[in-house]
C-alpha cells in the first residue's frame, strides 16, 4: 500500500496546481494519478509496472508528473520521462514541467538527456580547423558521409567557437541558431565509439560531459526512447543512471515495442564495409612505423594488415553473392525476405568464413587497444593526443568487427527455423543502382529484449498512451512487449463525449479489394462529402490511391488540397490553419503518419475521412516474419495481428476529430468491410461510443 506521506504529498501537489492554473479537475486525471501512484509506490508489489491507456484530453503529463515524483523523490530514485520525438522532449522542458514546477509546490530539476551526436565535439573541430589529418575518425560507414571541401565547413566551425567562447551558444547543435547541413553535422560531432572520454583534453569544456554532469543532480531526466533503449542496450548507466536507479515513463508507449526492435537490429552494408577496410588499411600504412616504435609490436601491425586484406576478399564475395540473390528473387522493392529466417546453404558458408576472419580483426584490434592504453601513461604530453586518435581508430575497428560478428554469426547458425526466438533475415540493395547488398537480421518480437533489458532491472516503470488496448484488450501489447500479466493495466476514458462525433459509413457499392473501383468510388464521393466542412482531413493507406484521388477531384472541390509532402510537414498545417482563419475550406490528404501527432482542434478539423481500414501490408520484413510465424504455429496471423492493429489504427485516425470538450464533427470510412466482414462487429466494438451513422445490411 502506498505510504500516507507519499499519498499526502501528491495530494497537495495536485491540489495547488489545480488552484493555481485555475484548472478543472478531470476524473480521468485522478484516476490516472491515483493508478500510477499505487503502482509504483507498493513497497510490496515485486514489478511495479503501470500500462495505463488514458484518452485524449486527460492531461497524461500532469498525471504521471504528480504521481511519479514524489514516488520516485521518497525512493530515492531518479524519475525518466522518454518521449517518442525529440520535439515532445523539447515541449517538457521548456512548457510542461517547468509550468508544473512553478505551480505544484513540488522542488525539482529537471536536465535534457541527448546522446553526443547532438553536441559538438571539441577535439574534432580542432582538429578540422589545424588542418591535422585525423587518423582517429573513420566512420563507421564512410558511404554515408558527403563529401564536403573543409573550406566550406571552416566559417561555420569557426563561428561555433566564436559562440563557445562568447558563452552565447552551449555546443547543443539542436539550439544553433542557422540550419546546419547533415555533412557539417557529421564533421562537428562524435560517437561513443570515437570519443576518447575523460582522456580528451576538452573534457573540461566538452558539451556532452557537461550536459551527463547535470543529469547526476537532476530529479528528473527527459529522454527520448531510443536513447534510453540504447542505454539499455549498452548495459544501462552509460548515459542515463543504472535501470535500478530510475523510475522510467515512457510517453506514446505504444512505440516502444517497434523502437526496440530497431535498436537491436543487425546489418552490414557491403559498399561502406567495403570502403571502411579500405581506409582502416591505409591509415595502418601511414601510421605503421610511428605506431610500431610506439607500442614495440611491428607483427601485430603486419598480421592486422592481412587480416583486412581477407576481409575485404570476403566481403567481396559475399556482396557479389547477395546482388545475384536478389537478382533472381527480390521483388519490386529490391528487397528479399528468407523464410522463416533460414540462410541458405551457399551464404552460410560465405557466412562462416566471415565470422572466422572477423574474429581474427578483432582479436588483433584489441590487442593493439590494449597495447595503446598501457602505454598511453608513459607517453610525453606532447604525444598524449596523437595516442588518442589511435585509440579512437582501434576502437572504431573493434566497434566495427564487434557489429559484424553478431550479425555474420546469426547468419552462419540460421539452418532451421526457430520457433522460441525467432529472427527474420533479408536482404536489400544497398542503391538504387542495384550496387552493393545491405545483409539484415532482427528479432522479431520485442518481448524478450524488453524483460530482459527493462522489465526485470527497472526500479519502476509506466507506459502510457492514447492507444494501447486493441479490441478491447491489452492481449496484444502483451505479445508484442512480454510485460508482466500481473503488472497495473489500466483504462482511462478521454473526457471528451465522443457523442459529440459521428462515425458513418456511406451506401458503398465497391470493396477496397478492388482497388481501381474503389478509388473511383471515392473520387465520385468526395465532393458531396464534405461540402459543408471547413477543415477536412484525409487518410489513406496507399500512397498511390492518394494521388489517384488528388488527381481526380482536383478542380471538383471548394477545399484547397494541401497533400503530404507537398511542404514540409509544420508548414503544411500552418498552411491549413490559416486557410481555416481567413475563411477558406481546405482539406489535408495524409497516410498514416497524420493519423497520430495531428492536433487540429475546433474548424480546423470537423470532418475527418478515412479511405479504407488500415490495415497494414505486410512488407515489413519483421511484420511478415511475425505472421508466418503464427502461421507455422497453428494460428490465423490475420486475426491476431492484422484485426487489433487495424483496430487501433482505426481508432488513432478517428481521435483526430475531439481534440477540446467543444469540438464536434463526423468521422467517415470509406470502407463497407467493417459491416459485411466478419471482423468487423469486433472492431465497432472498440471504438469510442460515437453516434453511429451506418446503413442498413442485408
Amino acid at each position: 500500500m502506498l505510504p500516507d506521506t507519499i499519498k499526502e504529498r501528491i495530494r497537495d501537489a495536485y491540489q495547488t496546481l489545480v488552484e493555481q492554473r485555475d484548472l478543472k479537475p478531470r476524473w480521468g486525471q485522478r484516476q490516472m494519478i491515483a493508478e500510477v501512484a499505487n503502482a509504483l509506490g507498493d513497497p510490496d508489489l515485486p514489478q511495479p509496472i503501470a500500462i495505463v491507456e488514458a484518452g485524449t484530453g486527460t492531461g497524461k503529463t500532469i498525471a504521471y508528473t504528480i504521481a511519479a515524483l514524489p514516488v520516485a523523490s521518497a525512493r530515492d530514485k531518479t524519475l525518466v520521462i522518454a518521449t517518442a520525438t525529440v520535439a515532445l522532449q523539447e515541449q517538457l522542458i521548456y512548457r510542461d514541467l517547468p509550468d508544473i514546477l512553478n505551480h505544484s509546490g513540488l522542488n525539482f530539476q529537471v536536465s535534457l538527456a541527448k546522446g553526443r551526436g547532438r553536441y559538438v565535439c571539441l577535439q574534432k573541430i580542432d582538429n578540422h580547423l589545424a588542418g591535422a589529418i585525423v587518423p582517429a575518425l573513420i566512420p563507421l560507414y564512410p558511404d554515408e558521409v558527403a563529401d564536403l571541401a573543409i573550406e566550406e565547413a571552416t566559417p561555420v566551425m569557426e563561428s561555433m567557437v566564436e559562440a563557445m567562447a562568447g558563452n552565447s551558444w552551449d555546443g547543443d547543435l539542436d539550439r544553433w541558431p542557422g540550419a546546419i547541413e547533415d555533412s557539417i553535422r557529421r564533421m562537428v560531432t562524435t560517437d561513443a565509439v570515437q570519443c576518447s572520454g575523460r582522456r580528451c583534453s576538452f573534457v573540461q569544456q566538452c558539451p556532452f560531459f557537461k550536459a551527463r554532469e547535470g543529469l547526476q543532480e537532476a530529479d528528473v531526466v527527459v529522454a527520448n526512447h531510443n536513447l534510453v533503449l540504447a542505454d539499455l542496450k549498452f548495459g544501462g548507466g552509460v548515459i542515463l543512471p543504472p535501470p535500478e536507479d530510475c523510475i522510467f515513463i515512457f510517453d506514446e508507449g505504444h512505440q516502444l515495442a517497434g523502437k526496440c526492435l530497431d535498436q537491436f537490429t543487425l546489418l552490414s552494408r557491403s559498399p561502406s564495409t567495403r570502403q571502411a577496410l579500405r581506409e582502416t588499411a591505409q591509415w595502418l600504412v601511414v601510421q605503421q612505423d610511428p605506431l610500431s616504435e610506439f607500442i614495440g609490436q611491428a607483427g601485430l601491425l603486419e598480421e592486422l594488415q592481412e587480416v583486412l586484406a581477407d576481409l575485404t576478399q570476403l566481403n567481396d564475395d559475399v556482396a557479389a553473392w547477395g546482388e545475384g540473390y536478389l537478382e533472381q528473387h527480390a521483388d519490386q522493392s529490391d528487397e528479399y525476405r528468407f523464410p522463416q529466417g533460414v540462410i541458405p546453404e551457399a551464404l552460410r558458408e560465405h557466412s562462416g568464413a566471415l565470422v572466422n576472419v572477423w574474429r581474427r580483426q578483432l582479436d588483433l584490434a584489441q590487442r593493439l587497444e590494449v597495447a595503446l592504453e598501457n602505454r598511453r601513461e608513459e607517453a610525453e604530453i606532447q604525444l598524449r593526443d596523437t595516442v588518442d586518435a589511435w585509440l579512437g581508430s582501434v576502437q572504431a575497428m573493434v566497434a566495427r568487427a564487434e557489429g559484424q560478428l553478431e550479425l555474420w554469426h546469426s547468419y552462419k547458425s540460421a539452418e532451421l527455423p526457430d520457433l522460441e526466438e525467432p529472427w527474420a533475415r533479408w536482404l536489400k540493395a544497398a542503391s538504387r543502382n542495384g550496387e552493393g547488398v545491405v545483409f539484415m537480421a532482427s528479432p522479431v518480437l520485442a518481448r524478450d529484449l524488453l524483460h530482459e533489458h527493462l522489465w526485470s532491472r527497472a526500479a519502476g516503470v509506466v507506459m502510457t498512451s492514447a492507444t494501447l488496448s486493441a479490441l478491447g484488450s491489452f492481449d496484444r501489447l502483451r505479445s508484442m512487449t512480454g510485460l508482466p500479466s500481473d503488472a497495473l493495466y489500466k483504462r482511462v476514458e478521454s473526457p471528451f463525449d465522443a457523442q459529440q462525433g459521428v462515425f458513418a459509413i456511406p451506401e458503398l457499392q465497391s470493396d477496397p479489394g478492388d482497388s481501381e473501383a474503389h478509388t473511383e468510388e471515392i473520387i465520385t464521393l468526395l465532393p458531396g462529402l464534405i461540402t459543408k466542412d471547413a477543415g477536412v482531413l484525409m487518410l489513406f493507406s496507399s500512397r498511390r490511391q492518394m494521388e489517384a484521388v488528388v488527381t481526380g477531384v482536383s478542380g471538383t472541390l471548394d477545399h484547397e488540397i494541401l497533400v503530404q509532402d507537398s511542404l514540409s510537414k509544420s508548414r503544411l498545417l500552418e498552411r491549413h490553419r490559416e486557410n481555416i482563419d481567413e475563411g477558406r475550406r481546405s482539406l489535408i490528404m495524409g497516410l498514416a503518419s497524420f493519423a497520430e501527432g495531428i492536433d487540429l482542434p475546433g474548424a480546423y478539423c470537423d470532418h475527418v475521412v478515412i479511405a479504407k481500414l488500415p490495415f497494414s501490408v505486410p512488407d515489413n520484413p519483421r511484420e511478415a516474419a511475425h505472421a508466418e510465424l503464427l502461421e507455422a504455429l497453428g494460428r490465423n496471423a490475420f486475426m491476431e495481428i492484422s484485426v487489433p492493429d487495424a483496430a487501433l489504427r482505426l481508432v488513432q485516425a478517428s481521435g483526430r476529430l475531439l481534440r477540446t470538450e467543444e469540438d464536434c464533427g463526423r468521422i467517415t470510412l470509406l470502407d463497407r468491410r467493417l459491416l459485411t466482414r466478419r471482423y468487423g462487429r469486433a472492431i465497432l466494438d472498440s471504438l469510442p461510443r460515437y453516434r453511429f451513422d451506418l446503413p442498413q445490411t442485408g
